[in-house]
Parts: C-alpha cells; structure tokens; sequence
C-alpha cells in the first residue's frame, strides 16, 4: 500500500469590508485548522473556479453575504507539520466590500462585522490580524490621495 502523497492545496480567504463603517466580516471556525479561532471567509479552490470566484463563493457559502468589488490583494503560505494536522496552503487572500447582516453557514460556527479596533477582544489568527492592519493602511492612504 502507497503512503498518500501531501500536496499543497491552493485555498482563498477574502477580507470583506463592511461598505458603509469599514468593520470586517470575520468568521468563527467551526472546523480544523484553527478550529474556534476567527478569521476571514475562505477555503479551498475548486477545479475550474477562479480566485476571485472562490472567494466570492466562499464568502456567501460562509456568511449568507455576496462581496462585490473583490480584488486579490496578496499570497500567503501556510504550512503546519503538527502530528495529527498536517496541511501546507497557499492561500491567495482578497479584498472586497459587502453589506448586510451575516448568518454563520457552512463550517462557520459564528459570524460577525469586527472593527479593527476590536479585533483585540477576539481569538483571531496571526495571519488575519496582519492582514486585517495591512489592508487598513492601504485603504487609509489610498483614501488620503
């Protein structure tokens, strides 16, 4: 019998704005890895679906919400060799705005708008954090030009 082969998955997440006071749409992981951690709408890519398809799937599968202006922002990889919970993703996180109420679907066992402020008061990834304080100074001075 073969050992299965580990290969990198190629995954999505979109930091979705809210359009009308710029909080962040972050979902409570209800599923390995990071379960109960909170983070931004994502998942894997499906075969024959774009990046930005993905990511607007993702989003609505996740939180019920349809983002619009969703844009890739950067790459990202993540690597976990711990026993039991081996995976390796390179996920391509997006930006996009969206508005509404969220209701946690899919592998979302919570769902709220988080204003950056605030993120303190929740378990949130590393990963997300940064990301979530990268895209507010990028929003910030483009809004400054």
């Amino acid at each position: 019998m073969r050992k299965p082969t580990l290969k990198p998955q190629v995954a999505v997440s979109i930091a979705a704005r809210n359009a009308d006071n710029g909080a962040f749409l972050l979902v409570k992981r209800g599923r390995a890895p990071s379960k109960g951690k909170w983070a931004f709408a994502g998942g894997r890519v499906e075969f024959g679906e774009t990046l930005v398809d993905a990511a607007i799937r993702e989003l609505h599968e996740e939180t019920g919400l349809v983002a619009s202006n969703v844009t890739f922002f950067a790459p990202v990889e993540i690597i976990n060799n711990d026993a039991g919970a081996d995976y390796h993703y390179i996920l391509c996180v997006h930006t996009g705005t969206a508005r509404g109420t969220p209701i946690a679907g899919d592998d979302a066992a919570d769902v709220r708008w988080v204003a950056l402020e605030d993120f303190d008061d929740f378990d949130v990834t590393d990963s997300t954090l940064d990301f979530a304080q990268r895209i507010a100074r990028r929003d910030q001075s483009s809004n400054c030009d």
